[in-house]
């Protein structure tokens, strides 16, 4: 007996989420793993991992895709959706968060926050361009510090005096967190004080002007971190809501949209199958010089190929996939 379920993916900078979903919306499964810059990769080692979990075989009925990555996950698999993470998080929260009218999101490389009202998103802001407000940045001065990232919540809990760093610029954090270590200051002191500067650098950056009403959900890597949930609870004076699966939030809404858009349309599903996480994937770059544009050409093939001259990619041999790139339409499938 098979059970019926949709995907989602997430593919991001750092990391690639893929969910599963029921019919009636309940999280099936979920499977996280690196990006490490081959999101190709990425996604079918996700497919596999996910696919050798199960229970019992799925009859997947749609798909659907989110994150920076979305275009090439969307291409690899079928995808009947492809939608940004502002309204994958913001559906994926709506489902499972009740009342939520606050979404505070932190990854490995970005930070955004969403507005919701009626269900709605209202407003919405995201950082793309400080440091100091993502995942990786926790990661690096963890490591400074000789904390591993798992236990670095529960140990800045402990601090009973955080040190005030300053925390607007992501260099301006690390050297004043480097001083204020050589000085002496406790680690948990260090660690609880750092949580405190990166809640207001993103509460700086992306809050400003927007009212942030409860229900409070905090969604994405950086929400396992215990300190950084105390120190936005501090700051909003509000209790802050972790979703059991805050990691994948963003492919829990992609398949959460791609269920909605088959039961909407009842539609038949594009997905490839389970085997894309088998087949061999090529990508070609090419530098168009047709015109004044320069346009990079990427084409991702099935199968191997050679990389042509740009008159020639066209001809390219193998099935193509996808290709983007370029801004006249000239390389466009057709």
């Amino acid at each position: 007996m098979s059970l019926t379920v949709y995907l989602g993916i997430d593919v991001g900078s750092v990391t690639t989420k893929l969910a599963l979903v029921d019919e009636n919306g309940k999280h099936v499964d979920s499977y996280m793993l690196k990006t490490a810059g081959k999101p190709v990769m990425a996604v079918q080692t996700g497919l596999k991992k996910l696919y050798e979990k199960k229970i019992t075989d799925y009859n997947v009925m749609g798909v659907g895709t989110t994150g920076s990555g979305r275009a090439l996950a969307g291409s690899l698999t079928g995808a009947d959706v492809v939608k940004n993470e502002i309204t994958a998080h913001a559906v994926a929260a709506s489902t499972y968060v009740p009342g939520v009218q606050t979404i505070l999101e932190i990854g490995g490389q970005d930070s955004k926050i969403i507005i919701l009202r009626d269900g709605i998103v209202t407003d919405f802001a995201m950082n793309t361009v400080c440091a100091a407000g993502t995942g990786s940045f926790l990661d690096h001065q963890a490591q400074r510090l000789n904390v591993p990232i798992e236990e670095f919540g529960a140990t800045a809990l402990k601090s009973t005096s955080p040190a005030r760093i300053a925390g607007r610029c992501g260099v301006f954090a690390e050297s004043d967190l480097i001083h204020k270590q050589q000085l002496g200051y406790p680690v948990e002191d260090l660690l609880y004080g750092l949580c405190q500067a990166l809640v207001r650098n993103y509460l700086s950056n992306l809050a400003l002007g927007k009212e942030l009403l409860p229900t409070v959900s905090f969604q994405g890597g950086v929400a396992s971190n215990i300190g950084m949930v105390k120190a936005f609870e501090e700051e909003l004076k509000t209790e802050i809501v972790v979703p059991a699966h805050h990691q994948t939030m963003g492919a829990i809404g992609a398949a959460l949209l791609a269920m909605e858009n088959h039961q909407y349309t009842d539609a038949k599903t594009k997905f490839k199958g389970w085997e894309v996480g088998d087949m061999h994937f090529h990508s070609i770059t090419c530098d168009c010089n047709g015109c004044s544009n320069n346009c990079e050409v990427i084409t991702i093939i099935e199968g191997e190929g050679e990389v042509p001259h740009y008159d020639k990619i066209k001809d390219i041999q193998g099935n193509i996939i996808a290709r983007w790139g370029g801004t006249c339409g000239r390389w466009d499938l057709s």
